[in-house]
């Protein structure tokens, strides 16, 4: 998948872990795990949100996109 989640590295820079971030989001441990393994189909604008104003960051600070042509072509429609 050309979408990357770059969560812990910015987890690493504010010296707080994922378990205390899931908490103060709203998040159980299980879903913010997937969510660092990028393994969700999906997130909701509101926990990016949340997540963003935690960690005092943007969304791109977080994801981050690498074109790859033959995830476009695998029949999957939005």
């Amino acid at each position: 998948m050309p979408v990357r989640v770059k969560l812990d590295a910015v987890l690493q820079k504010r010296r707080m872990t994922a378990r205390r971030l899931a908490e103060q989001v709203g998040l159980s441990e299980t879903q913010m795990s997937m969510f660092r393994s990028g393994k969700v189909r999906g997130l909701r604008f509101s926990t990016l949100a949340r997540i963003c104003f935690v960690l005092k960051c943007e969304p791109a600070d977080l994801l981050s996109y690498e074109r790859d042509e033959a995830d476009m072509t695998n029949g999957d429609e939005d």
